[in-house]
Formats: C-alpha cells, sequence, structure tokens
C-alpha cells in the first residue's frame, strides 16, 4: 500500500482493482475499475455512428443477455481500463456505423469518454485506445435483429 498527500488530499493504492480516491479528515472514496469502465461504455454509446461496443464474441454474449427476461446491460462490455493512484488508460472496441468517418468518430469518442471519466472520477485519462471491430450497414443491421427473433412463437 502507498500512498502520496498533497493539499491535504491523498490517493491509497490497494492493488485489487479498485481504483483509489481522494481521502481527507472524514474518509476515503474508491471507485471500482468496473465503475471507470461502466462510464467509458455509456459515453462510448452517446456517440452518433458507434453501432455496438466490443467485438464480436462479446457482442453475442450480450445479445443472448438482451433476450433474458429482467437481464441488466452489461454498459462495461468491450471495455477494458488500467487505473492507476491518479490516472487511467482506457481502451474500447467499437462497431461503427457505414458511412461514417471512422478517424472522426474516432475523435469524437475519446473526447466524450475522456470529459466524462474525468468530470465524475476525478482521475486523469492518459489515453483512449479505439479499435473499430467492424462497420454494419443498415441492411445487417436489420439482418442481425431478424437472426435474434425465436423462430418458433
Amino acid at each position: 500500500m502507498s500512498s502520496d498527500s498533497g493539499a491535504g488530499i491523498s490517493r491509497v493504492q490497494f492493488g485489487n482493482g479498485i481504483t483509489p480516491g481522494p481521502v481527507d479528515t472524514q474518509g476515503r472514496t474508491i471507485i471500482a475499475d468496473a465503475v471507470v469502465a461502466k462510464i467509458a461504455g455509456i459515453a462510448t454509446r452517446e456517440i452518433s455512428g458507434v453501432y455496438d461496443v466490443g467485438a464480436g464474441t462479446a457482442r453475442v454474449v450480450g445479445a443472448l443477455r438482451d433476450r433474458i427476461p429482467g437481464a441488466r446491460i452489461n454498459h462495461g462490455q468491450g471495455v477494458a481500463v488500467e487505473v492507476g493512484e491518479k490516472q487511467a488508460a482506457i481502451d474500447i472496441g467499437v462497431v461503427a456505423e457505414y458511412g461514417v468517418a471512422l478517424h472522426e468518430l474516432a475523435v469524437a469518442i475519446r473526447h466524450n469518454v475522456i470529459t466524462a471519466v474525468e468530470r465524475m472520477t476525478g482521475l486523469e485519462v492518459t489515453e483512449v485506445n479505439i479499435t473499430v471491430f467492424d462497420v454494419v450497414l443498415f441492411d445487417e443491421a436489420t439482418g442481425v435483429a431478424e437472426d435474434l427473433k425465436p423462430r418458433v412463437q
């Protein structure tokens, strides 16, 4: 366990996948890595031109989970985070809509994720790496939805 202090606030690293938060005279705030991933996932999905988040396997599992009554959406799907004492690095995999300028999409995702994570957690985001796994045509998008429908009613 290490700590550093400055201006009455210190951060403590536990090394257990939990992001340390500010410690002051009234207590400590701990932010789990999964929370940072969830914030980044939601911020990514807010961008127009993002069809889905995650690689093929994660999307298939997510689609199956969506078919289960009462199941929750995994907003952290397709997002990997590495969190230190004061900084975070984020890797995001996306599927883009056809026709979207991918370099502009990446810039928009990066900006939105950095803004959301830094504002909500107080961590400095050092990098956001984006991998575009696929591009989906609107015809393919409707075909995917039809494939997930039950064959028998």
